[in-house]
C-alpha cells in the first residue's frame, strides 16, 4: 500500500495537534482559507489549461483590473471556482456528499459559462475524452455514479484517504458532465477532508504529470497508490501551513531558512517535497515556521 503505517501515523498525529490547536482560533483558520482560495482556484483551472496566471486570477477575485485582455469564460471560470469552494467550506459542516450536491455545485461552476449543460449529467450522444482516454457512454453515467457513491459510504473499513482516492479516481473515470469534471472532482476532494474535520488541500498544477499518471495507474493496472500518495503529501502539507500559523510561529522562506543554517539546499528541498519537514507552499514559494529545528 501508499499509505504505509508510518504515513498514516504522521498524519494522525498531526491531526491530533491541529484538533488540539483549533480551539478559540476559528477566525484565524477562516483567514487562512480565505488566503489559500486564489491559489487552489488558479491550480485547479491551470490543470484544465487555463491562461491566467496565479496574479492574474488574484486579481479577478478581488473585482481588479487586468493588465491585459483575457477570455471572458476564464474570468467566469476563476469567480465561479471559487464561489463553489466558499460554498462547500460551510455546506461541508451541515451535509453530506450527494449526487443532488454534485449537479448544484456543477450548476454553480458551468452556470454562466454554458447553460445548456450546468448542473445535470451527461445525455443522449453526448461522449468526451481526455487525451486517449473515452469515457463510458452517457447512458452508463447515471447508474455509475450511484454505484460510486454506495461503494463509498458502504466501505467502513478502508482508511479515509484510500476511500477518497478511489472515490475520486472513479468519479473522474466516469467523466459524468459535459465539462468541469476535473475542477468538480477536486472540489469534491476537499469537501470530503472538510467533513471529516481537516483542511482543504492543492493539487498543484506543476505536479499535473504525476496527477495525471495516477488516472492511468487506475486505468490500466486497477493501481489506487499514486493517487493515495499525491493526497497524503497534500494534506500533510496542509496540515503542517495551517499548525505553524496556529503555533503563532514566524514564517520565513524556505531559502532564508536554509542560509541561515547553513545547510545544503538540494537536500532540504527534497525533504520540502517528500513532507519529511514542516514545510509548505504559499503562491509557490516553499516557507517553514521559524521554530523548527533541524539536525545540520
Amino acid at each position: 500500500m501508499a499509505l504505509t503505517n508510518p504515513i498514516k501515523k504522521k498524519i494522525q498525529v498531526l491531526k491530533l495537534e491541529y484538533d488540539k490547536l483549533l480551539p478559540g482560533k476559528d477566525s484565524l483558520l477562516l483567514i487562512i482559507d480565505e488566503a489559500e482560495i486564489p491559489e487552489n482556484v488558479f491550480n485547479s483551472n491551470a490543470i484544465e489549461n487555463s491562461t491566467l496566471t496565479l496574479k492574474e486570477t488574484e486579481k479577478i477575485l478581488l473585482e481588479m483590473e487586468l493588465s491585459r485582455d483575457v477570455s471572458l469564460r476564464e474570468v467566469f471560470e476563476a469567480k465561479n471556482l471559487a464561489r463553489v469552494i466558499n460554498y462547500t467550506r460551510e455546506k461541508s459542516k451541515e451535509a453530506e456528499l450527494s449526487k443532488e450536491l454534485i449537479l448544484l455545485l456543477h450548476q454553480m461552476l458551468i452556470g454562466g459559462i454554458d447553460d445548456k449543460i450546468a448542473g445535470r449529467f451527461r445525455k443522449k450522444g453526448e461522449y468526451v475524452r481526455v487525451g486517449s482516454y473515452i469515457a463510458p457512454a452517457p447512458e452508463q453515467v447515471e447508474r455509475m455514479i450511484e454505484s460510486i457513491f454506495f461503494k463509498y459510504k458502504s466501505d467502513l473499513d478502508s482508511y479515509f484517504l484510500e476511500k477518497i482516492a478511489k472515490f475520486h479516481l472513479d468519479f473522474e473515470s466516469t467523466h459524468p458532465f459535459c465539462d468541469g469534471n476535473g475542477r468538480i472532482g477536486r472540489v469534491l476532494i476537499n469537501f470530503q477532508l472538510l467533513g471529516v474535520g481537516l483542511p482543504r488541500v492543492i493539487i498543484r498544477d506543476k505536479e499535473k504529470k504525476e496527477y495525471y499518471r495516477a488516472f492511468s495507474d487506475y486505468r490500466d493496472k486497477k493501481n489506487t497508490k499514486t493517487m493515495e500518495k499525491i493526497l497524503a503529501l497534500a494534506l500533510t502539507e496542509a496540515m503542517h501551513r495551517r499548525i505553524a500559523y496556529l503555533r503563532g510561529e514566524k514564517i520565513v522562506t524556505l531559502a532564508d531558512y536554509i542560509r541561515s543554517y547553513k545547510l545544503s539546499a538540494p537536500a532540504f528541498l527534497n525533504s520540502a517535497r517528500r513532507q519529511n519537514i514542516p514545510a509548505f507552499r504559499e503562491k509557490g514559494v516553499w516557507k517553514i515556521g521559524d521554530n523548527f529545528k533541524t539536525k545540520k
